[in-house]
């Protein structure tokens, strides 16, 4: 009898689905024709309706998404219209929930029996199962901000991304689960090959629901390679599909080694495949490997973990590179903010408003009271809130904005507060980096209750937050924010984000080590070894070229900052700092010019920027040099050669949008002069036939590209020096 409502309640679905179906336009494949990381888009992303009704697509010229709604719903078809490549063989359900310990399909279609491949007549013969979550109906609308970015400091991209956004609407006819409505999301962005997914559940039951886990993406994918031997961890996960969610986190400074919820799973429905022991990694799902673990209330909604999908053209490490950072630059805008700051020592009034000054004189935009200078975000107690108000009012008035350092993880604070190890239940070194707090503990809670007083009460406009949430479990039953072991990493999780997002709204600048670049952080490391800036300062000039070299692959010059000791940090004798900084000047301009040069901001760290006029008009002139090209030196690079200090190095700056097309940065690192023909790869200047090159703000000559698109530029680079060409 259950088995026949179900039918019946799915059968009136269906045809109001349709009735809505028809009203959107019909679906003609277009294709962009250019290279969208060289021309703009003009296709925009749209909902249509394909095969007579049955199917709804979204589409933007370079990918596409399609979904059979009836007898229901399921994704059958997702590719990249450039290239024309498949990203689906075999149908699957949209999601799978876990709720009261029970386990559903969303959505799905059933009766495929090859699983290599999925062919189109098979779709009308694909049934349902009545135990399923059953399409009901589906909304389209423009894309709302996920955060309320409200950015203060320079920013190349200040737009929120477009697209259209589709959410499809499912209910369950099981009796258990009346009042239960799930929403798979989808956004697909207008201008790049890249879709946003997630789920969200609301409980209109009139009871509690226990949400053990939420997986918002299932995509059997064909796969990156034939094995007839081999594990899923030995083998190649497909490389032209691209992921990332936002619940990553254990401060790698890379998104792959932080990632929490993208796994490559083996599927044992694909029984045609290579793979002896049907072993391979083919099988995409998106979920919070610990679960989720908590309970919605009646009347309340819970929203899933977003999952981005960028589907790639190439195998070519610097093309994908690209790719994945023109998506940073419009999913997430405010990665593209890049002021220039100094990382001030000290918390003396009189010290702060010299640094202050110094930045007013010399062009900086913020300062920032570095760990070891004596700020205490929490006392919040009026004479320390009033003391850095006023500092803050000062710098305003000198046009300059000012943050300040605090510490969450990596310390202790009492067997009450601290994280409980699940294996000894002891506030023991259970924790990523030894003892920490738990962010749901009362402290926790505190903890960011008053740094959003502090922050709000002095007008401070940046957080730099060292050790932010790093993935800790806790299990402790007496811990006032979370409930146990089950919901502590998603509970403390949402606390982070929460956090960030205010700060977002409030127009705060956020430096930390962990990957919450989706949720509102700005900028992470580069990436280093904190011992080696107490090496010569030789060492540090090429290993910090190695560094800003290797960590632009994926991330934009602005999402890194790098280091400068201007006095001793780490340890290290006077041959590491370069105070006095008049005595090592050479030094200190070649280190700005290699970061201003890469677009990436470094922690000039010290009391103060210069201490002689001649100290002075060399930081000026840096900075001058670097805003009148700021523009082209925030755009991407172009890896030309790793530093190696056996020969030339360098990058070039590339956007074709722009009027100056490409800066390139060249380095010798030898005690001799070089001479060298450069071969420059000029494919992303958008420049095609000639390209005009002048060395610094000389005479501009004219260079032919050749059927590569590279130009042959001739240099010399003084020993020990630099070289700087502006493409146009």
């Amino acid at each position: 009898m259950r088995r026949i409502y179900v039918v019946i309640v799915t059968w009136l679905l269906a045809i109001k689905c349709f009735g809505q179906v028809n009203s959107l336009p019909v679906y003609q494949r277009s294709a962009f024709k250019g290279d969208w990381l060289v021309t703009s888009v003009p296709q925009r992303a749209a909902v249509f309706q394909a095969n007579g009704g049955k199917d709804l697509v979204l589409s933007n010229g370079l990918i596409t998404r399609r979904f059979r709604i009836a007898p229901n719903l399921a994704t059958v078809d997702f590719q990249h219209l450039v290239t024309n490549e498949q990203f689906v063989r075999s149908v699957r359900p949209e999601a799978r929930l876990v709720l009261n310990r029970k386990t559903y399909q969303i959505g799905g279609l059933y009766g495929q029996k090859e699983h290599a491949y999925l062919r189109e007549e098979w779709l009308d013969t694909f049934t349902a199962n009545p135990a399923d979550f059953q399409f009901k109906s589906f909304t389209v609308t423009s894309p709302k901000p996920y955060i309320n970015w409200q950015p203060r400091t320079w920013v190349s991209n200040p737009k929120q991304p477009t697209g259209q956004e589709l959410t499809l609407l499912f209910a369950s006819g099981l009796p258990e689960l009346q009042g239960v409505d799930v929403s798979v999301h989808y956004v697909l962005y207008d201008g790049i090959s890249a879709l946003c997914k997630w789920v969200s559940i609301e409980n209109k039951s009139g009871k509690s629901l226990s949400i053990n886990q939420v997986v918002n993406e299932i995509l059997a994918t064909p796969e990156e390679e034939s094995a007839v031997v081999g594990k899923p961890d030995q083998m190649k996960k497909p490389q032209k599909l691209y992921v990332e969610n936002n619940f990553a986190f254990n401060n790698a400074m890379r998104y792959d080694l932080s990632d929490q919820a993208t796994h490559w799973k083996t599927d044992s429905l694909y029984t045609s495949q290579v793979n002896y022991n049907y072993e391979t990694p083919c099988l995409l799902e998106v979920y919070p490997t610990l679960g989720v673990g908590t309970t919605l209330e009646s009347s309340q909604t819970y929203t899933s973990i977003r999952s981005y999908e960028l589907l790639l053209d190439s195998h070519d490490r610097e093309r994908n590179g690209l790719a994945r950072r023109r998506f940073y630059r419009t999913v997430a805008p405010w990665t593209t903010q890049n002021p220039i700051f100094m990382h001030l020592v000290s918390t003396e009034p009189s010290t702060v408003k010299q640094a202050i000054d110094q930045c007013v004189e010399t062009g900086y935009e913020m300062v920032i009271l570095s760990f070891g200078s004596g700020l205490n975000m929490e006392d919040v107690s009026e004479a320390n809130i009033q003391k850095f108000k006023s500092l803050a009012d000062y710098a305003h008035s000198k046009g300059i904005l000012l943050g300040g350092y605090s510490l969450f993880s990596s310390r202790r604070i009492d067997d009450e507060t601290d994280v409980i190890d699940p294996k000894t239940g002891l506030p023991d070194k259970g924790a990523f980096f030894g003892q920490a707090p738990c962010l749901a503990s009362q402290w926790g809670i505190n903890y960011l209750n008053k740094l959003k007083k502090f922050i709000t009460e002095t007008g401070f406009d940046l957080l730099e937050h060292d050790g932010p949430y790093p993935g800790d479990v806790c299990a402790s039953t007496k811990h006032a924010g979370h409930k146990g072991l089950d919901d502590s990493q998603w509970v403390q999780m949402e606390m982070q984000k929460g956090f960030y997002h205010f700060l977002n709204e409030k127009g705060v600048y956020i430096n930390a080590p962990d990957w919450y670049f989706m949720d509102g952080t700005n900028k992470i490391a580069l990436g280093y070894r904190e011992v080696n800036f107490s090496l010569s300062r030789d060492q540090q000039k090429l290993l910090n070229r190695q560094n800003i070299f290797d960590a632009t692959w994926e991330k934009t010059p602005a999402m890194g900052w790098g280091f400068v000791p201007l006095t001793k940090y780490q340890g290290g004798g006077p041959e590491a700092v370069l105070e006095p900084l008049s005595e090592h000047l050479s030094d200190y301009e070649q280190l700005m010019m290699q970061y201003y040069g890469a677009g990436v901001q470094a922690c000039y760290r010290g009391p103060r920027l210069y201490d002689t006029d001649v100290t002075k008009h060399t930081v000026k002139q840096v900075i001058d040099w670097y805003k009148k090209y700021r523009s082209i030196l925030n755009a991407d690079l172009i890896h030309l050669r790793r530093p190696d200090g056996r020969d030339w190095d360098g990058f070039l700056h590339v956007a074709s949008g722009q009027k100056q097309k490409g800066l390139v940065m060249l380095f010798n690192p030898l005690k001799t002069k070089i001479s060298r023909i450069i071969r420059l790869p000029l494919y992303y200047t958008g420049l095609s036939e000639t390209a005009m090159i002048r060395q610094s703000e000389g005479k501009t000559k004219s260079y032919r590209l050749n059927r590569n698109y590279e130009v042959e530029l001739p240099v010399e680079i003084a020993p020990e020096s630099y070289g700087w060409w502006v493409i146009e």
